[in-house]
């Protein structure tokens, strides 16, 4: 590699480190994501720390009561058995403090199964891909997570035969994870630079603002039923018993 050569990529490489400090920088955003990116992901690690706690708990169980058998065959377990014992709990709290393992999800995995179980695997998904994007898209990817709980809660309800489901399988189980993939295709010093007038940065941001928006989209056609039938019983309501000021005059009767 020529001089040349290598000064321009130390160049590139220090503009990409500034770009990335005004947004926040990966290393802070990287302590940043013990976050759940939405309620399902938050529940699944939820039942991970439960197991792990299960787990621990049966296994001090084990330990004592090994140990206090051993108490009374040998009359005592004396200070080795006690430094054994010790050493047995930290082993097992290092052990179920990794184990079991919260599942993960490849890509290939997002279109199997129902419009929800994909909403579920797709969240848990982005959150194990924030480490590589960048401050502006993780904010977005926040915001679908908090997006794809509000579908999910409506897709146990929803007719799956609905017209909205093909579009929730599209965005769900192709368009987000494709943006993304080809996005960390990338080199990661050629992101911050501008090819055709944006960087690779700025279409993954744009691109996943515009999944967004398509989600809002279809959680407001899925909830329209609902929201008619509100409105037919309010109108019913109304007419059934009159407003709040026929109530009032009932009242004063």
């Amino acid at each position: 590699m020529s001089l040349s050569q290598e000064s321009d990529r130390e160049l590139a490489e220090a503009r990409r480190v500034l770009v990335d400090n005004q947004n926040g920088g990966r290393h802070r955003r990287s302590r940043e994501l013990g976050k759940s990116n939405g309620q399902g992901s938050a529940k699944e690690k939820a039942k991970v720390r439960v197991s792990r706690a299960k787990y621990f708990v049966g296994a001090l169980v084990t330990i004592f009561v090994t140990a206090s058998l051993a108490g009374l065959i040998l009359d005592g377990i004396r200070f080795t058995g006690v430094m054994m014992t010790a050493l047995a709990v930290m082993a097992a709290a290092y052990v179920f403090s990794n184990y079991p393992k919260q599942k993960t999800f490849k890509r290939t995995e997002l279109k199997q199964g129902s419009p929800k179980e994909m909403v579920a695997k797709t969240e848990r998904w982005l959150e194990q891909q924030l480490p590589a994007l960048p401050a502006p898209a993780v904010q977005v990817v926040d915001n679908l997570g908090t997006q794809l709980d509000a579908l999910a809660v409506q897709l146990e309800t929803v007719d799956a035969a609905h017209p909205a489901m093909n579009d929730v399988r599209e965005l769900v189980g192709e368009y987000i994870p494709e943006t993304i993939d080809n996005y960390r295709k990338i080199p990661e010093h050629l992101r911050t630079e501008k090819h055709t007038g944006k960087s690779a940065d700025e279409r993954l941001t744009d691109s996943l603002t515009k999944v967004s928006s398509e989600i809002d989209r279809v959680t407001r056609q899925l909830a329209e039923g609902a929201m008619d039938d509100l409105a037919i019983k309010d109108r019913y309501l109304e007419y059934r018993f009159g407003g709040v000021e026929a109530l009032s005059e009932d009242a004063k009767r």
